[in-house]
């Protein structure tokens, strides 16, 4: 099994709520430069936050890929939620590689549960970070972490 975990790009500093905050021209460059590292490989399922800079992140890298399949929306991406629920809600797919669009501190807590078995120990991850899991179970402290990339400013 293989899970990529994707930080949305650079976001908007004010919109009228937080999920409302779309990408900027950086976060859109940033989420590109992301997506060159997922190039060939065999994404089951795209799944992202219903939040507009993490639909707009997935939309970008769906595109990027040319990935045929629709980005499947679900509630429990959003930045405050239960790293454990993510695990749960995850049981319900059986793709061997996904993607999942999110925010910190969602994405760092889940990482560090994964890796480390306890959320004590987030994985740092800036706005179009990409991380690479892997293990034999998608479960808390029985996947290793093979790669993070963080985008590079210039």
């Amino acid at each position: 099994m293989r899970l990529w975990l994707l930080r949305h790009g650079e976001a908007e500093a004010q919109a009228r709520s937080d999920a409302e905050r779309g990408l900027t021209a950086r976060g859109r460059q940033e989420v590109l430069q992301a997506a060159l590292q997922l190039e060939g490989r065999a994404l089951g399922a795209i799944l992202a936050s219903p939040y507009v800079r993490a639909q707009q992140t997935a939309a970008l890298v769906r595109e990027a890929l040319g990935f045929t399949a629709g980005v499947q929306t679900v509630p429990w991406l959003t930045p405050d939620s239960d790293p454990r629920e993510v695990l749960r809600q995850l049981d319900h797919y059986p793709q061997n590689e996904l993607l999942l669009v999110t925010h910190q501190p969602l994405v760092g807590a889940l990482a560090g549960l994964l890796i480390h078995g306890h959320r004590q120990q987030a994985l740092p991850m800036y706005p179009a970070s990409l991380a690479e899991l892997e293990g034999d179970v998608l479960a808390a402290g029985l996947m290793d972490l093979l790669a993070v990339v963080h985008p590079r400013h210039g």
